[in-house]
């Protein structure tokens, strides 16, 4: 069974009319110093009953604590990771602050390894925003795509920032 997973990319324009883009920082201890190639968009799997748009939102809400505004949904297409599993993405322009803890869902975990012993950690440890650039770095490779179809998109609208 091919395993599916849906997210949103949050974006804004900066002041000076720079595109930057919302990544999540994978919680628990495994990722504790882990820093390029990690971050990622909120995402996660479609539950059997929904749409796989309605999981991106879901997901998106769960990772992050945050409920998108969207008006408009940009679709980003899918990639194939190299597990196989295959995510769907949309972008949206939106602002958060990003200095307020995330309020992330948990996943359980044994923790230290072999000890028999299970801790909670968040799914999403820090949210930031970074430049195009900069995001390509932070981001897990396989999803740089979707940061490259979004600056394609919108290479033909105006750089304007959010009110």
């Amino acid at each position: 069974m091919i395993k599916v997973s849906a997210g949103l990319m949050m974006f804004r324009w900066t002041t000076r009319g720079s595109l930057e883009v919302l990544l999540g920082h994978p919680g628990g201890p495994l990722y504790a110093n882990k820093d390029d190639g990690h971050w990622g968009i909120p995402k996660g799997h479609v539950e059997p009953h929904e749409t796989v748009l309605a999981a991106a939102f879901r997901e998106f809400a769960e990772e992050t604590g945050l409920t998108p505004a969207v008006d408009t949904l940009l679709p980003l297409g899918t990639i194939i990771e190299r597990s196989g599993k295959v995510v769907h993405a949309w972008a949206f322009q939106g602002d958060c602050d990003t200095c307020l803890p995330v309020n992330s869902n948990l996943f359980a975990m044994e923790w230290p390894r072999r000890s028999g012993k299970t801790q909670l950690f968040p799914e999403i440890d820090r949210l930031a925003f970074f430049d195009t650039h900069t995001a390509r770095q932070k981001i897990e490779q396989v999803q740089r795509q979707f940061i490259w179809r979004l600056e394609t998109m919108l290479s033909g609208k105006a750089n304007r920032p959010i009110a």
